[in-house]
């Protein structure tokens, strides 16, 4: 079924207003989640647009269609005195502005929160930006990839003999876009409740990807311990993996607690392991990972992945295979529960995207309008706020 955009229709955010001057993923994933609950996001970008729109796969914008979904587009030169004072106009209405400039731009464009609160005291301003808004790095820029790599999360990603792998996705501008929204709903939140009125969030992308290696810190600090890079398996937990089968195809499997790694010896038909002192605990287990990957690997190995799967769940262990992204489109659980689904296109008739996270019982967000072409709502979000047609005009420069 292809989901119609319902631009009428109200989310829980309805009457928030958000001015989005970020670029590229991490700006944009968290108003793409507020625009998914409803608040009115207003994404204001240069005439060239934001950069996302040039990430391109067979000549589509495949980006822009799904992080620009729920948000309205005006282009504005803010070199230009009119345009700036456009921009100002909105900000005096607005609730939320999102801006991820290197640290002090906002300052040289007199957008500084100061500036900000003294024509807007309510307004949240979310500042995203590689490495925070102070520190010794302030004021180098900082793409996801390079925090990826300097949070220790490369460090641990990929197998021992080789180098570190990079995540081949915006894994950090994402997990920060999640962080993100949240900060600007608990602002929202306690500027409700007369605890604060505006306040500025200051969001790296360093920081929330950091916060993915958990207690790695407090373990290093009070034991030395660096942990290693050690491929699919775990320095946590054992047995952890991903095994072939004999059909070629890749499962994983994680027993994380001692009843699952019981189970799973005695799936395999080794149950002897279960009282084997080498075995017997998860700290015995992954000191002799290499004997438990054998035993289990071997049990995968001469059995075909649908085989495996099907033992494997039945007697209640914890695996499941490894999917491409054209496996889990044509799988059953990703189609009932809606993981995706599909959107009309005025490109594509229609057009599979992530559906709205998370999943709220009594407020759910919806799909309000699609991702605009640039500067398409400018001259009607302008009129708006009150600005003359000759207002509208120098803003935007329509003579050009």
């Amino acid at each position: 079924m292809v989901r119609r955009f319902t631009p009428d229709a109200e989310g829980p955010l309805k009457g928030v207003k958000v001015i989005d001057l970020s670029r590229l993923v991490a700006g944009n994933m968290t108003s793409l989640q507020l625009g998914d609950f409803g608040a009115e996001v207003i994404k204001v970008e240069p005439p060239a647009g934001d950069p996302l729109r040039a990430w391109k796969d067979g000549g589509a914008s495949f980006f822009w269609k799904v992080y620009g979904r729920n948000k309205r587009s005006i282009a504005l030169d803010l070199r230009r005195p009119a345009a700036m004072a456009a921009l100002w106009s909105l900000i005096d209405g607005a609730d939320v502005l999102i801006e991820n400039y290197r640290p002090g731009t906002l300052e040289k464009m007199g957008l500084g929160p100061d500036a900000l609160h003294a024509r807007n005291r309510g307004l949240i301003v979310l500042r995203v930006s590689g490495y925070g808004q102070t520190g010794p790095y302030a004021h180098l820029p900082g793409f996801g990839t390079i925090v990826e790599a300097m949070s220790g999360y490369a460090y641990r990603t990929g197998f021992p003999d080789r180098e570190p792998v990079l995540p081949p996705l915006a894994l950090a501008d994402m997990i920060a876009g999640v962080y993100g929204a949240s900060a600007v709903t608990t602002a929202l939140l306690a500027r409700e409740k007369g605890q604060a009125k505006g306040q500025v969030i200051d969001l790296s992308l360093l920081e929330p990807i950091f916060s993915v290696l958990g207690p790695e810190a407090a373990i290093f600090a009070k034991t030395g311990t660096v942990k290693e890079r050690i491929g699919s398996a775990s320095n946590t937990s054992c047995p952890r993996n991903v095994y072939i089968c004999a059909d070629g195809k890749y499962l994983a499997l994680s027993g994380s607690t001692q009843a699952v790694a019981e189970r799973i010896f005695t799936i395999i038909g080794r149950p002897e392991m279960i009282d084997d002192p080498r075995f017997a605990t998860n700290s015995d287990r992954i000191k002799h990972r290499d004997l438990v990957d054998a035993a289990i690997g071997g049990w995968f190995s001469a059995r075909t992945s649908e085989d495996a799967l099907q033992i494997m769940r039945d007697a209640g262990a914890t695996v499941g295979p490894i999917y491409s992204i054209a496996d889990a489109y044509e799988d059953k659980h990703f189609r009932e529960r809606e993981v995706f689904v599909d959107l009309e296109d005025a490109d594509f008739g229609a057009l599979p995207m992530h559906n709205v996270l998370p999943r709220l019982s009594a407020t759910p967000g919806g799909f309000y309008r699609p991702a605009p072409e640039l500067g398409a709502d400018g001259e009607a979000i302008l009129a708006e706020i009150g600005l003359a047609p000759d207002g509208i005009a120098a803003a935007l420069d329509v003579s050009q």
